[in-house]
Parts: C-alpha cells; sequence; structure tokens
C-alpha cells in the first residue's frame, strides 16, 4: 500500500484534491463571503476547484460575492496551484524516491519534464526565486501605477496590485476586478508588465532552467525542447495577434472604436491571455466567429510543459505537425532541428491530443444535453476548463450543477495532465511481456 502512495504519479493528483477539499471548506466559512450567509458547497466546490486548478472561471463575481479573507483564500490557492503542488512534488520525488527508475523520476512533476533527480534541488530554487522575483517585481509596477495614476489609496493598491501579480504569473486569471482587466484597455503601462508575466511562466520550468544555466556558464546546442517551445511560443502569439487584429479591426463591440496603438496592444493582449491566463481586456461574448475559432484553438494548445500553462502544451503539437508532415514526405524518420524523434514521444503526444480531444467532446455533449447554451458557446466553455484558461463568454454562472460539475472535472483532469494519468493506469498493467504479429491495416 505504501508503495503504491508513494508513487508521484498518483500523489501529484491526490496533493491537487486534498488543497481542492480544504480550500472548499474555507471558502464555505462565513467570513470568506460577503453578508451573513455562507456559500453554498458547489459554489465553494467550483472556486476552490478553479482557482487550484489555475483555470480562472468563476460561477459568482469574486470581488462582489467574495470578502477580503475570501480573496485572500482564492490567492492563495492559485499560488499553491500554480507553484506549491508542483514544488511538493518533486519534493516528494527527492525525499521518498532515491530508489526510483529514472522513467520516476520524471513523473515527479505535474508534466513530464526534462530534469532528472539530481536537478530537483535546483529547479526548486529556481522556482522558488523566479516565482519571488516576478510577481513582487510585478506587484511592484502594478501599485505604483493604481496609486499614481488611479489615485487609489495605498492599501487598496497594493492589494489589487499583489492579486492581479499572482494571479498573472500563476496563469490563473481571477481578478479583483469585475470585468476582468476591461478598465486598463488603453493603459499600456498596467497591461505590458502583464503580459511579460503571463509569458515567462508560460514557457515553463525546462525553459527558464535551461536559461539560468546558460547565464551560469553552460555551453553546447539548446535542448530540443527549449528550442520548440520558444518558437512555438512566437510562432503562435504572432499568429494570435495577426489573426484578432484582423478580425476585430472593424467590430464597434471590440476593437471598432480605438486609436491604433490601442488596437495594437489589445490585439497582442488577446493573443498572450487567450492560450494560458483568462484575463480579458475585450468582451469575449462580443468576438467574432472568427477570433472564436482561432480562440479555440490557441487555448487547446496552450503553453509550455512543466510551466502553470494548460492545454495540450506547446510542444506536443508542434511534434505532432512534424510527424504529420514527414509521413506527407515519406520520410523514415521525424525530426526537427536536426534532432530525430523519438518513436515514444511521437505517441506520447498522439495520446495526449487524442485523449484531451475526446474529453472535451464529452464534456461539451454533456453539457449541451442539460443546457440551451449554443454549441459555440459551450465548447468555448468546455476547451477554457479543460485547457484551465478562464475565459468565458459569459454563461459560466448561468450553467446547472450537473454542468458545473461536469467543468469541475474538466479543469482537475486538464491540470493534473492526460499524461499523469495514463502514467498511473499503465504502471498498474506493468509493461507487456510479449508482442503480436505485425499487421498493416488500410488507412485512409
Amino acid at each position: 500500500m505504501l508503495g503504491s502512495i508513494t508513487r508521484p504519479a498518483r500523489l501529484v493528483p491526490l496533493a491537487f484534491l486534498l488543497v481542492i477539499a480544504l480550500g472548499t471548506l474555507l471558502l464555505m466559512l462565513p467570513i470568506s463571503r460577503m453578508g451573513p450567509e455562507s456559500a453554498p458547497f458547489l459554489t465553494a466546490l467550483f472556486t476552490s476547484t478553479s482557482a487550484v486548478c489555475v483555470t480562472g472561471l468563476i460561477v459568482v463575481d469574486t470581488p462582489v460575492y467574495w470578502s477580503s479573507f475570501g480573496q485572500a483564500v482564492i490567492l492563495m490557492l492559485f499560488q499553491i496551484g500554480g507553484f506549491g503542488i508542483m514544488a511538493a512534488a518533486t519534493l516528494l520525488g527527492l525525499l521518498v524516491g532515491r530508489g526510483f527508475r529514472l522513467s520516476d523520476r520524471l513523473r515527479t512533476q505535474v508534466e513530464r519534464s526534462q530534469f532528472d533527480l539530481s536537478d530537483v534541488r535546483s529547479v526548486l530554487r529556481l522556482i522558488l526565486l523566479i516565482t519571488i522575483i516576478v510577481e513582487a517585481a510585478l506587484t511592484l509596477a502594478l501599485t505604483l501605477r493604481l496609486h499614481f495614476s488611479y489615485g487609489q489609496s495605498w492599501p487598496d493598491a497594493a492589494w489589487h496590485g499583489l492579486f492581479q501579480a499572482v494571479s498573472a504569473f500563476n496563469n490563473a486569471g481571477f481578478s479583483t476586478y469585475s470585468d476582468s482587466l476591461m478598465s486598463f484597455q488603453g493603459d499600456w503601462l498596467f497591461l505590458l508588465p502583464i503580459m511579460l508575466a503571463i509569458v515567462l511562466s508560460s514557457l515553463g520550468f525546462p525553459v527558464l532552467h535551461e536559461f539560468r544555466s546558460r547565464r551560469t556558464g553552460a555551453k553546447g546546442p539548446w535542448t530540443l525542447h527549449s528550442k520548440i517551445t520558444l518558437a512555438g511560443t512566437g510562432i503562435l502569439l504572432l499568429a494570435g495577434f495577426i489573426a484578432v487584429l484582423l478580425a476585430e479591426w472593424g467590430n464597434p463591440a471590440t476593437l471598432g472604436p480605438m486609436e491604433l496603438g490601442d488596437k495594437l496592444l489589445n490585439s497582442a493582449f488577446q493573443s498572450v491571455t487567450t492560450r494560458t491566463t483568462g484575463f480579458n481586456t475585450l468582451d469575449i461574448a462580443s468576438l467574432r466567429e472568427e477570433s472564436l475559432a482561432v480562440t479555440y484553438l490557441l487555448m487547446f494548445i496552450g503553453g509550455g510543459s512543466a510551466g502553470t500553462a494548460g492545454g495540450i502544451k506547446v510542444t506536443t503539437f508542434f511534434l505532432l505537425g512534424v510527424v504529420v508532415l514527414s509521413e506527407a514526405r515519406g520520410e523514415r524518420d521525424a525530426a526537427l532541428f536536426g534532432r530525430r524523434i523519438g518513436t515514444s514521444i511521437e505517441r506520447q503526444a498522439l495520446t495526449v491530443a487524442l485523449l484531451s480531444f475526446a474529453l472535451i467532446w464529452i464534456g461539451t455533449i454533456v453539457i449541451l444535453s442539460v443546457t440551451d447554451h449554443p454549441l459555440s458557446a459551450v465548447l468555448f466553455e468546455a476547451i477554457s476548463a479543460f485547457a484551465t484558461v478562464g475565459l468565458s463568454m459569459g454563461i459560466t454562472g448561468q450553467l446547472p450543477p450537473s454542468a458545473e460539475l461536469v467543468l469541475i472535472v474538466l479543469m482537475f483532469v486538464g491540470r493534473v495532465g492526460t499524461i499523469t494519468i495514463a502514467t498511473a493506469l499503465a504502471m498498474e498493467r506493468g509493461r507487456s511481456t510479449f508482442r503480436y504479429p505485425e499487421e498493416r491495416p488500410i488507412i485512409g
């Protein structure tokens, strides 16, 4: 029994469940809610799950429904969800995993990363250092902006600045403003620091670890993981920016009335936040169909592995693209940046993508069966929940309890990761000791 419990592939979801349960209990306390009554169980559970899974979907207005204590609990939960759980899982792998095989060491984080056991202490220091520096710097920048430009008192500015900073770095998407960040549509000095923090955290800690290693004197070529993540992130950010700018240019409900500079700023912000965070400066329900289609894809892909972003991950998407292109060319191996991609990695990427698609499809069908909302809005909600993005077309608070439960499951599975679940199942079955005869069915 002890041996099964100490397997990191099981510890990670268990840790998430425990924190979600604790958060639910805290949010159900009368002190957590504005007014005399305590929050209902489902509302507290949904909010706790969304916070721990750093999603940002809400069924109630955060600054209106929750008290200062409740908002502080939510902040604590998405800080733990974005940082603490991965760090705790890594630490548990170090404490109990001295006898782990290499394959088990690589599962000590929420996602399969590029580190082995000897890197664990370095990873923990890096996570802590980056979190403190980025959140502190962003808090300071936002606090100063809110105080001097918006006339907020120092305590109010510090609280709003801290909440937005921690939410941005952890890709949580929760805000202490009822309209998210729509009130700051034209404020470059407020939105740009948030965008930088989101992009930095969405790269994933393997990439940040490699950045630090090179600053301390490490030489040699970049790893394939970092190359794919950096190049893929750049491509997706640019593609999302151009798509939103062109589609929404003349939309009177979004970019239409804005000056050129504000159109560029908000298109860029939409591209950044769509892939991972859930803040919004534009009314999502007013986006044109073309923008929504692009948003579906960007949310589904998400950010970098072993970070705070959700989705199937940049590496998964681009590796599958390379595999398809190589197959179309009739090449023997799929290769990128002068490196061959192993068959096992191809199968992992395909498994993650197909499992993710299947879960989103099932969730969408179930929600459609219990609501009257259109497919576009429900599909948007399901992808946003599974990819832990947190954007919504405004229907989250209107869903029945059964649909809320579906979103809770999607958020949890999306954060824990389909690889972790598949790994846990595979560890129960063990390795096959035989192979069947090969046969080639017709494809296409």
